[in-house]
């Protein structure tokens, strides 16, 4: 599909939200299939996402099955209209798991979760691909709306979700690609939009802290 094929029959909003602090991404450590908690600080920035989600109508709330990204999301307001699912997990770190880049580059220098081979877990292509199929069902949502009569400009569905999933999911929401998720920095709690300019898919907003979460 082209990046614009469905845009001029769709509008509306997608909010992406990454989970709250956890004690691995304190530190930096690769957190894939590892279901770890939130911290109390994650906790308190989960709560502060609730003031400006809850000015907001969400026409659907989906969350990765990961306990930190439900946590967040019921934390910050939504919990009862979520829905899991399994295609928001994070990238599978492989062999990777639980360490930090610095670790990994003192036997591996040039190594980068984007460019490099990862044993026992997913190649960047096998999570752009991945990524692309969310962005067709989101695209596919939002649509319902406009066939539905609902007027798609005022359609928002909110996705809890992980870092580097929700990069390589921005990524190809604008090229189709993972390549531009590289250059975009996602901190926890945070919230990002992605829409349209137009007849153009677009990034609205890009990691935009709430009040009081720090």
């Amino acid at each position: 599909m082209s990046v614009d094929s469905k845009a001029s029959a769709v509008s509306g909003e997608v909010w992406l939200i990454r989970h709250g602090e956890t004690e691995w991404s304190r530190s930096g450590q690769h957190t894939g299939r590892t279901d770890i908690a939130l911290t109390d600080h994650g906790r308190d920035q989960a709560l502060a996402l609730a003031r400006p989600l809850a000015a907001q109508r969400f026409d659907m709330v989906l969350a990765s099955p990961m306990s930190r990204a439900i946590e967040t999301c019921r934390l910050a307001g939504l919990g009862e209209e979520m829905i899991v699912s399994a295609d928001l997990h994070e990238w599978d770190y492989g062999i990777y798991e639980g360490r930090t880049t610095a670790e990994i580059r003192e036997t591996e220098p040039d190594w980068s979760v984007w460019h490099s081979l990862i044993p026992h877990g997913e190649s960047v292509t096998q999570v752009e691909a991945r990524a692309r199929g969310v962005v067709e069902s989101l695209l596919a949502m939002l649509a319902q709306g406009a066939s539905a009569g609902q007027g798609g400009a005022g359609r928002r569905i909110a996705v809890f979700s992980h870092a580097h999933f929700l990069r390589v999911l921005a990524g190809c929401w604008i090229s189709d690609s993972a390549a531009p998720g590289a250059h975009l920095y996602l901190d926890t709690a945070t919230i990002s939009i992605v829409g349209f300019d137009r007849e153009s898919r677009a990034i609205r907003r890009w990691n935009a802290r709430p009040e009081g979460c720090e």
